[in-house]
């Protein structure tokens, strides 16, 4: 039996590291450029306000500089636009070094004379993330800040009227705090962009502080859209290396007709392309060079200041993170193009296809496609070329003069930027009045590039490909070849549209010819959010990409595409099967901050097992044998159904509504939202099914880390026992009924002046020093046993059995006649005790993050405030000083009182499943209502 449980929690774990394998390992190197300062960076701190400077004293704003601009700008005398810089969970002011000195070369390097002024904020490195009782004064010292930052321009001939925010992580979060404050003016603020930052939901729920900050946040970004249609927000997301926070996360709730409000994923940043962790999105040269360009783009050159024009910010922004045609924003001819090459240099394409090599002789050229005879049999055209000097290149010519065009419009603005060329499709039935088509393949510099272009049916390079069930384990394949005679192909990928799915897809290259060809692109395209990859590859080649997404499909209209840009006249074989290790990791991905969840209810199922035991024979199960028979699904997931079936009837969600009841949580694998309100969304298919694999995941987690706690305690008592006598009472470690008393008085009085948390780990410590005392006496007995057999017999025979806890520790050092009963007490209630220290560390641990926050902030205050911990924390604390003295004889004592809370403890893991995933901070009040239980089976 025990080898069949440690089998099953063996393979549990196994399970659980291939998904965090997969999750932190599992995708390509860090592939970004780093940003390298060309002189010392300086940071000078700005003065603010008194009033400011007392009310926020671990907070400071900063000017960067580097070498001679740093001594220019030591008086402060600022003529720049100003950017600010905030830094997210336990960032660093100093992390703005990246943004500023790439601004300061650009500036260096531009005939123009303008340039940015970078500011930056310290927010004392704290950890909001984990801890939102400080998220309202960061917001609150940013106004503060921003007010300061203009003031310095008070001088200047055109002063600037608002600043712009760069927010990474949890600094995008506040940065769109800022309108949710009441004397705040939004024209303080008109462009924002973030990094990784979590706008959807919070990453992790450890206390309620965070999920009003983010329900504020919402709500005001959502009910007055309105007057905030103006502000123009970009969400930037780290792709699949940032394994912190998930890119579905970093996605902007809006309307969506809202231009104003923009979402991508790095991947699918142009001139990027790759994918970044949670740190290095911030230096990332590929990044900061595309976010800095775009700042100088929206400078007017006239006033050196921020453009207001919200079309244009958007215009920019599009062209630098989305689409990036040839064309600069603005450069898009409207007027008809006149052109003056002579006869010689216009060539008329009477083939499909064009392929043409520019010599490395200058040279003007152009290519005709006549479309006149063409438009019926072909839909689209389709043009790629590497190393073209030209930003205008392809035309629709309206007037031709023999064989030449004289009058034409640009189409080249349909330009987008791919990673080993630029391309550009046109749909012809778009352009009626166009009879020609003309590539500019002119190379006045004479540098040598390569221009493809061909004429496309759309039906015939697009194909549609069944990817196989994601419990398939890899087993099926989907294969399908294409024999190349195109440029451009499409694979629509039927049902690739969730979250969970993940698909190791090959792709097989042959051509029967070895000339020179422009590299392979291969794009998985998500038609619902920015979110594409690429991958480019040789020819021949065999290339392994994974198909994954980072958020689910809203709606039932479309699904993941894969793009093949090929070579034509090549053969390609593309297999699709799904990779369960990186299934598992998407799990994870998404799931994984559930999981403390889960292993808070199985310990409570573990104490559930226990205690049965107790009732039937008078002596709890260990804690492993607990485990494997308290872990029955059914009895969990059952219930959370039936409550979900409840509440998709109108007249249930109205009784639910008048109790004042919370929803049931869903797991976050359906929608790009974490958090919804609607119970029909989590009665969804796959989420139901997620949700017993998490629960086993949980399960192995508390199962190893409740053996690890086991031997930490059999080892640390071997270093303890020298400074204590042997005891060879179960009742050593346990505390007068006076002490207790003070203890209670004392850590109360401890958690309401300094922290909670702080008293929680006390009391947490002084239950762990019980569960010391009885394995050191649990040692002690074992080998007082074994040397003297004799008298152990001796003993047996009396029936002698050992003190109780009623002894209040008097019998601590005392001598009892020894007997195997007397072991078997000290180890029953060793047993108990393991159990109870192990739920009280797990949530000391959830607490965790706000005792780190008030440690790192004891030079300003000595009271946390707001302390998620205080008051709900009493109870718990009350437990676990009582709980020292508990015992299986006082347990035995109160039938009733037990028997109700094998009952109850059943019902409070069904509502912790039901009302903790995305409210992990309510597992303490569930841990507080099953110990509260547990002294009253003891004491009554």
């Amino acid at each position: 039996m025990r080898v069949a449980v440690y089998a099953f929690y063996g393979f549990a774990l196994g399970l659980l590291l291939v998904g965090v394998r997969e999750l932190l390992f599992g995708f390509e190197e860090n592939r970004c450029s780093m940003t390298y300062m060309f002189e010392y960076p300086e940071y000078r701190r700005v003065p603010l306000p008194r009033r400011v400077a007392r009310q926020y004293p671990s907070y400071g704003l900063y000017l960067y500089g580097e070498g001679a601009y740093a001594q220019e700008t030591r008086g402060l005398k600022l003529t720049g636009a100003p950017v600010l810089f905030l830094p997210g969970n336990a960032g660093s002011y100093k992390q703005a070094r990246s943004l500023g000195s790439v601004a300061l070369r650009k500036a260096e390097n531009l005939d123009r004379p303008i340039h940015m002024n970078v500011f930056t904020i310290d927010f004392n490195e704290e950890l909001v993330a984990l801890y939102g009782g400080s998220l309202r004064r960061q917001t609150q010292f940013l106004h503060e800040s921003i007010k300061a930052i203009l003031r310095l321009y008070k001088d200047c001939p055109d002063p600037p009227t608002g600043v712009v925010l760069v927010g990474h992580s949890m600094g995008g979060v506040v940065a769109r705090a800022l309108f949710t404050l009441a004397r705040f003016n939004p024209r303080l603020v008109s462009l924002i962009i973030t990094q990784a930052s979590p706008h959807q939901a919070p990453v992790l729920s450890l206390d309620p502080y965070i999920l009003e900050f983010y329900s504020t946040v919402r709500h005001r970004w959502a009910t007055n859209a309105e007057d905030l249609r103006n502000i123009t927000v970009l969400s930037v997301g780290g792709g699949y290396l940032d394994f912190q926070v998930r890119s579905g996360l970093t996605a902007l709730s809006c309307p969506i007709d809202d231009l104003n409000k923009m979402s991508v994923v790095v991947t699918a940043v142009p001139r990027t392309w790759v994918s970044t962790d949670h740190i290095s999105i911030v230096w990332c040269k590929e990044l900061v060079l595309a976010t800095v360009r775009a700042f100088f783009d929206l400078i007017e050159p006239e006033t050196g200041q921020f453009i207001e024009s919200p079309e244009k910010r958007i215009s920019v922004l599009n062209y630098h993170f989305f689409r990036h045609p040839v064309l600069q924003p603005g450069e898009a001819q409207d007027a008809p193009v006149t052109f003056s090459a002579p006869p010689e240099a216009w060539k008329e394409v009477n083939t499909l296809r064009l392929f043409y090599t520019a010599p490395k002789e200058a040279q003007v050229k152009y290519f005709l496609f006549a479309l006149s005879s063409r438009r019926k049999a072909y839909s689209h055209f389709h043009c790629r070329s590497n190393n073209m000097e030209m930003t205008s290149w392809l035309y629709g010519c309206t007037q031709m003069s023999g064989s030449m065009c004289v009058q034409a419009v640009d189409l080249s603005s349909e330009t987008e930027l791919l990673p080993a060329y630029k391309a550009v499709t046109v749909k012809i039935s778009e352009h009626l009045s166009v009879s020609h088509l003309i590539i500019d393949a002119s190379n006045p510099s004479g540098a040598q590039f390569v221009v493809e272009c061909e004429l496309q049916r759309e039906q015939s390079l697009t194909v549609s490909v069944q990817v196989p069930h994601t419990l398939s384990f890899g087993l099926t394949v989907s294969d399908i070849s294409i024999n190349s005679s195109g440029l451009l192909h499409t694979l629509l990928l039927q049902d690739f549209h969730q979250v969970y799915q993940a698909f190791r897809i090959t792709i097989m290259s042959h051509c029967k010819t070895t000339k020179d060809r422009l590299p392979t692109v291969y794009r998985l395209r998500v038609p619902w959010f920015h979110e594409d990859s690429f991958a480019m590859a040789s020819i021949p080649s065999v290339s392994e990409i994974y198909g994954m997404l980072h958020t689910s499909r809203p709606d039932n209209t479309s699904s993941a595409l894969l793009q093949l840009h090929t070579a034509p006249n090549c053969q390609y074989r593309v297999s699709i099967r799904t990779s369960f290790p990186k299934v598992l990791g998407q799990i994870l991905r998404f799931c994984g901050p559930v999981l403390p969840v889960y292993s808070a209810v199985v310990l409570l199922l573990m104490i559930r097992a226990q205690l049965s035991s107790v009732k039937r024979s008078g002596h709890p199960v260990g804690m492993q044998e607990a485990m494997s028979k308290s872990l029955q699904l059914h009895k969990l997931e059952l219930p959370v159904l039936l409550l979900l079936l409840l509440l998709r009837q109108s007249w249930f969600q109205d009784v639910w509504s008048s109790l004042g009841l919370p929803w049931v949580d869903t797991l976050p694998l359906n929608s790009v939202e974490s958090i919804s309100q609607d119970p029909k969304a989590s009665l969804q298919e796959w989420p139901r099914l997620v949700s017993p694999l998490l629960c086993v995941l949980g399960a192995a987690i508390a199962f190893w880390g409740s053996t690890v706690l086991r031997v930490s305690v059999y080892f640390l008592s071997f270093f303890l026992a020298p400074l204590h006598r042997p005891s060879v009472s179960r009742d050593c470690g346990t505390l007068h009924l006076h002490t207790q008393i003070l203890l209670i008085i004392s850590l109360s009085v401890l958690g309401g002046v300094t922290c909670g948390a702080l008293a929680l780990m006390v009391s947490t410590l002084l239950h762990f020093y019980r569960v010391l005392r009885l394995q050191m006496t649990e040692r002690s007995l074992s080998h007082m046993l074994n040397l003297a057999p004799q008298k152990v017999s001796q003993n047996s025979e009396n029936g002698f059995h050992g003190t109780d806890s009623h002894s209040n520790g008097k019998e601590c050092n005392g001598s009892p006649l020894l007997s195997e009963s007397v072991l078997q007490d000290v180890r029953d209630d060793l047993q108990l005790h393991f159990s109870l220290s192990t739920m009280l560390t797990l949530t000391m641990m959830f607490s965790t993050p706000s005792l780190i926050h008030w440690k790192h902030n004891l030079r300003y205050w000595v009271h946390l405030d707001p302390d998620p911990c205080w008051p709900h924390i009493l109870p718990l604390l009350i437990s676990s000083v009582l709980l020292i003295n508990c015992n299986t004889n006082t347990l035995l004592r109160s039938k009733l009182m037990l028997n109700l809370m094998v009952h109850l403890l059943l019902p409070l893991c069904v509502g912790m499943l039901a009302f903790c995933p995305l409210h992990i901070y309510r597992v303490t009040y569930f841990m507080s209502a099953a110990l509260t239980l547990f002294v009253c089976s003891c004491y009554f």
